[in-house]
């Protein structure tokens, strides 16, 4: 198929989270499929330009916006690859010190911004001559490019056979925007109803978006029941219900070149299932780099992630004093809500020997941290899929976890009688139960230690390459152009 992936982030060029991770690797493993992929991202000025070689594409590419006509220039990636990268620049709107906003606070023009990038990006496939079958966006960014592509009056009916996937990475974020944006935009009075895109007085680009895809997917079996019905379908599990029949809940693999203890070259020694002595040095580096005591008898938890409430750091927080008093070590790496980053940040202060953390992102601490810990805390209210699970079964880093979206399709919660299961599973969004499963990690840590290595193996030995998800999303293309065909 002629695949045209849009997305405002994907590794390795761009990422603030998961949504990165799952675009930059579904782009690769699609391309391996032999199928002929396009990625096109905005050149943002954060990008590297140094580490990316790109050249000149189109000097002045014209853009139509309402009854605005604007320019911008096209970059293309030169670095030999199974797929093309393409860049959208336009400064006023990518040239900011930050993807999406400033001080916590979301830029104002996000609507524009967007917006005028997928049009874009349908316009590029016009003067590069691709004809997509499939132009697969991902979450509220490009999600308007699936009402262009229907309601757009394209050159030559140019998209005329060209069906529209949205994937929704995280609902929590719908790019609520404002009305005074929709002729910009392109939307008339007829697209700004309840229906489609008007939400709360102005206007919702996701949900416009789920309106006018051909087929939507999630990023988990789970999240995509979760979504149907609040407070998981946060505020649009009305609108979904509608189209439950074309949702597909697909979980995502993990790149397993990136994540692979056998031949991780960042981490101080490597290991596999059937030899873990590696981990011990790791577990040492680890400590030391967190200046921790070095002992290899206390457990290390970890936390890696955005510190936002999403990701159950209230709950952690207010069950810390009374975890602190046991006979443990906590790290916790991670960017995002002032409070959480003051109050993380300073742990270590009150907490010496204990505690050690680092406010901000580093790509090779990340994987000291999954690789050295013994145990991976995932608390989160909510979790469309999560990766970070994923990763530390990979690295035989037993998960804590709240049995929700794809944390409840990858990790098994551990019974004590059968000897099955690969992490530790709580249900309530409460302190108390964080506190009861740690407690219960804790004792199984000291008490059973068989049981805890042979839970390793088993979460060590789980498949998490794309192949499955790969066949999902091929089925879910197909749905598509079945839907676009009937449309016509």
């Amino acid at each position: 198929m002629n695949i045209l992936i849009a997305s405002s982030e994907a590794v390795p060029f761009i990422k603030t989270g998961g949504l990165g991770d799952i675009v930059g690797t579904l782009t690769q493993q699609l391309a391996a499929r032999n199928h002929h992929v396009k990625l096109i991202l905005p050149l943002y000025s954060t990008i590297d330009r140094s580490q990316f070689q790109m050249v000149e594409k189109i000097s002045i590419m014209k853009v139509q916006m309402g009854t605005v006509s604007m320019s911008c220039r096209v970059w293309q990636l030169t670095t030999d690859a199974a797929y093309e990268v393409y860049f959208i620049e336009y400064n006023e709107y990518f040239a900011r010190s930050s993807v999406y906003g400033d001080n916590n606070a979301a830029y104002a023009d996000n609507g524009k911004r967007f917006s005028f990038f997928s049009k874009a990006v349908l316009e590029l496939a016009i003067q590069l001559e691709f004809r997509p079958d499939i132009v697969h966006v991902n979450d509220w960014q490009t999600a308007i490019l699936c009402y262009y592509l229907k309601t757009w009056k394209w050159e030559k009916d140019f998209f005329n056979k060209t069906a529209s996937v949205l994937t929704i990475h995280n609902l929590g974020y719908q790019g609520q925007t404002d009305l005074s944006f929709s002729s910009f935009m392109g939307l008339n009075w007829m697209q700004m109803r309840s229906e489609e895109f008007e939400s709360m007085g102005g206007i919702n680009l996701l949900k416009g978006g789920i309106f006018y895809a051909d087929q939507v997917t999630t990023v988990s079996p789970t999240y995509a029941k979760e979504i149907l019905s609040e407070p998981g379908g946060c505020g649009l599990s009305a609108f979904l219900i509608r189209r439950q029949n074309d949702i597909t809940g697909i979980l995502n693999g993990i790149d397993l070149t990136e994540w692979d203890p056998e031949k991780d070259p960042t981490i101080p020694a490597n290991y596999s299932k059937s030899n873990l002595k590696g981990k011990k040095v790791c577990k040492e580096q680890l400590q030391s780099t967190f200046l921790l005591p070095i002992n290899e008898k206390v457990p290390v938890f970890a936390f890696i992630g955005r510190l936002v409430d999403q990701k159950g750091l209230a709950l952690l927080k207010n069950c810390l004093d009374t975890i602190l008093s046991w006979e443990l070590q906590l790290v916790v790496l991670g960017s995002g809500n002032p409070y959480f980053a003051s109050y993380f940040g300073d742990l270590p202060k009150y907490h010496q020997k204990k505690v050690g953390s680092y406010i901000g992102f580093k790509p090779d601490l990340a994987h000291l941290i999954e690789a050295g810990a013994d145990f991976f805390l995932m608390p989160s209210l909510y979790e469309p899929c999560g990766l970070n699970q994923m990763y530390s079964l990979r690295y035989g880093t037993v998960p804590i976890v709240r049995a929700t979206g794809g944390l409840s399709d990858t990790v098994e919660n551990y019974d004590e009688k059968k000897g099955t299961g690969t992490g530790f599973v709580f249900y309530d969004i409460s302190a108390n139960a964080l506190e009861k499963t740690i407690g219960w990690a804790l004792h199984t840590w000291y008490n059973d230690r068989k049981s805890y290595s042979a839970m390793q193996r088993r979460g060590m030995k789980m498949d998490f390459s794309w192949n499955q998800a790969l066949i999902q999303y091929e089925a879910v293309y197909d749905k598509a152009l079945e839907r676009r065909a009937h449309w016509h």
